[in-house]
C-alpha cells in the first residue's frame, strides 16, 4: 500500500533555518516531508489530501531540551514527589506529555525522573499506548551526596562511584546523562553559588557517556560550577544563572549550549511563599532572577549557542506552557526568528537528532506545527492553544482541528 500523501498549500513556512517564506506548499509523504517550496514550484501528487492553509503559518515541532515531566507544577514539587507513589507520578506525567504535545512541543528531553519509570512512559509514547512527544530521557539525574536535585537523583562520591550512576542510567535506557554541578533553587540546604561535584567527578561521568555515545547535561547556576562542567567535557550548561565573563568565554570556545529556563525563575519568584512555595526558593530565585537574564543577555550578544528549555514541572511552570519561553526569550532581546530557530534547529543540534527533526527538509521527519497568523510578528501566538491548527508528528496530526 502507497503512503498517504498530504499537500498543505497557500502557507507561510517557517523552516527553522532562519528563514520565512510566504505562499509556499509542502508535501507530506507517509511520515517525512516529500517537498518543500514556493507553490508555483510544488506540483500536488495525485489522490493527495490538499489542505489550502491561507492565514496559516506551518514551522518545525517545536523542542523543549528541558523538562521534568515527574514534576507537576505544584507549589512545593520536593513534598509532592516524597507524597506521591511512583505509579501515580507516571499516571500524571502521561497527562502532562500530551498537554506538551499539544502545544505544538513535539520532542522533549527529561532531564530528571524520580526513577526510571520515565523510559516506560517513553516505550508507551513510541508504541502508541498514549499521546506525547517524542522523549529523550536521563533518567536520574546525577549529584553528589546531599546535593541539589536528590529527590530525583542518584547520589555517588567520588569518580569511580560516579562513573557506576552513569552506567546505571544508560543501563535503564539514558539518551542522554545528567550531572548537577552545583547547588539549586528547589533544594533546601544547597548554594545555587557553590560548585557540586569536583572536576575529576565531572570528568568522569562526560568520559564514561562518551563511551556509550551519549551527550552531557549539566545543571550549573553558579560561575564556579560552570567552568568546572565546561571542562569536564558537556554538551550544556542548564541555567547558566551566574555566568561570569570567564564561563562565557569559555562556553562560547568549546561550542556548549546554553539552555537558559528563564521560565523556571520567573514563575517561582513571581508566584512566592504567598502561593506555597517553600520561603528559601522564592529568596534564591528572587536573588538571582536580574543575573539570569543578564546572563542569558551576554550568551545571545556572544554567540554562545542557545537551545530552548523551560524546566517544565517547577513551581507554577506547567507543562503545556512550554511556549511561554519563548516569549521571555524575545523580551529580552532575541528576535522571533531568533527565538524559533532556539525551539527548532538549535535545539535539534544540541540534541543530536538533526539529521531527522528541527527543520523543514525534504527527507526529515514530518513533525509540523501549524498556527493562524505569524509568530514573527506576535510570538504569542504559541502560547494561544486556539490558534493551533494543528500538531503533526510523523506525518500524522495528532492534535487540533485538523486532527479531527
Amino acid at each position: 500500500m502507497s503512503a498517504v500523501v498530504l499537500v498543505l498549500r497557500n502557507v507561510r513556512l517557517i523552516d527553522g533555518l532562519g528563514r520565512s517564506r510566504e505562499r509556499a506548499t509542502l508535501v507530506v509523504r507517509g511520515d517525512r516531508i516529500a517537498a518543500v517550496g514556493d507553490n508555483r514550484d510544488i506540483s500536488t501528487p495525485r489522490g493527495a489530501r490538499v489542505i489550502d492553509g491561507r492565514g496559516w503559518t506551518v514551522m518545525p515541532g517545536l523542542i523543549d531540551c528541558h523538562v521534568h515531566l515527574c514534576l507537576g507544577g505544584e507549589p512545593d514539587v520536593v513534598a509532592t514527589i516524597a507524597r506521591d507513589a511512583s505509579a501515580l507520578t507516571v499516571l500524571k506525567a502521561a497527562q502532562f506529555a500530551r498537554r506538551t504535545l499539544e502545544a505544538g512541543f513535539t520532542t522533549v528531553r527529561d532531564l530528571g525522573f524520580r526513577d526510571h519509570s520515565v523510559f516506560s512512559l517513553k516505550r508507551a509514547i513510541e508504541s502508541g499506548l498514549t499521546p506525547g512527544p517524542r522523549i529523550l530521557a536521563a533518567g536520574l539525574a546525577i549529584c553528589m551526596t546531599g546535593g541539589h536535585a536528590r529527590f530525583i537523583g542518584r547520589e555517588a562520591d567520588g569518580p569511580i562511584a560516579v562513573m557506576a550512576a552513569v552506567r546505571e542510567q544508560l543501563a535503564a535506557g539514558a539518551d542522554v546523562i545528567k550531572v548537577i554541578a552545583s547547588g539549586g533553587v528547589l533544594t533546601p540546604g544547597t548554594s545555587p553559588e557553590s560548585a557540586q561535584f569536583t572536576p575529576e567527578e565531572l570528568s568522569a561521568a562526560v568520559a564514561e557517556a562518551a563511551r556509550a555515545g551519549r551527550r552531557v547535561a549539566a545543571h550549573a547556576h553558579g560561575a564556579s560550577g560552570i567552568k568546572n562542567a565546561v571542562r569536564a567535557g558537556v554538551h550544556s550548561i542548564e541555567h547558566a544563572t551566574l555566568m561570569d565573563e570567564e564561563a562565557a568565554s569559555l562556553m562560547k570556545e568549546r561550542d556548549v549550549f546554553m539552555v537558559p529556563t528563564l521560565s523556571a525563575l520567573a514563575t517561582t519568584a513571581e508566584h512566592g511563599s504567598a502561593c506555597g512555595v517553600p520561603e528559601h526558593a522564592v529568596t534564591k530565585a528572587k536573588t538571582m532572577r536580574a543575573r539570569h537574564e543578564a546572563a542569558f543577555k551576554r550568551a545571545h550578544r556572544g554567540g554562545i549557542p542557545i537551545a530552548l528549555g523551560t524546566d517544565a514541572g517547577t513551581p507554577f511552570n506547567d507543562h503545556g506552557d512550554n511556549a511561554q519561553e519563548l516569549e521571555r526569550m524575545v523580551a529580552l532581546g532575541m528576535s522571533p526568528m531568533e527565538a524559533l530557530q532556539a525551539a527548532t534547529a538549535w535545539a535539534a543540534r544540541l540534541l543530536g537528532i538533526d539529521d531527522a527533526v528541527g527543520t523543514i527538509e525534504a527527507g526529515k521527519l514530518a513533525d509540523l506545527v501549524v498556527v493562524a497568523g505569524d509568530p514573527l510578528k506576535r510570538i504569542a501566538l504559541l502560547r494561544d492553544k486556539e490558534k493551533i491548527a494543528g500538531v503533526m508528528q510523523a506525518g500524522q496530526f495528532v492534535s487540533g482541528p485538523l486532527s479531527k
